[in-house]
């Protein structure tokens, strides 16, 4: 995950084999993807937050992060999610584009959150929408 994470995050710091490894201990963390692409996602309570979505740039543009976004939706469901959150830099219009087309509409913002290059200041864009409930009966 640190290498694929690595390779899709050239602006940001990307996250350390170490991170992966303590967030993946927690019992509310899970991962779902492969090398190619993966969701890290943390469900407390009734929320899920995507942590980090990153494709490996030799497979971008294939679906694998839609598909991702549909699988970690029904997992947190099913651990009891019924919202699902995630942050964005307001330049990163791929990612922007890829979470409105899977249902999240812009919550709040946290004003000059990130630096783009050049140092020049980014707002972070909140999003949600509501999760798909698992049918009774069913995990």
């Amino acid at each position: 995950m640190a290498e694929t994470h690595r390779l899709a995050f050239t602006r940001d710091r990307p996250w350390r084999e170490a991170e992966f490894t303590a967030l993946l201990a927690q019992p509310n963390v899970f991962v779902t993807g492969d090398a190619r692409a993966f969701a890290l996602v943390r469900v407390a309570a009734d929320e899920a937050e995507l942590l980090t979505l990153a494709t490996h740039p030799a497979h971008r543009r294939r679906g694998h992060a839609r598909n991702l976004m549909q699988a970690w939706h029904v997992q947190a469901a099913a651990r009891g999610a019924t919202r699902a959150i995630l942050e964005v830099a307001e330049d990163n219009i791929a990612a922007r584009a890829l979470y409105h087309a899977c249902g999240y509409s812009e919550c709040a913002r946290r004003p000059d959150y990130y630096s783009a290059s050049g140092g020049q200041p980014v707002d972070a864009i909140l999003m949600d929408r509501p999760l798909p409930q698992a049918p009774q009966g069913q995990p």
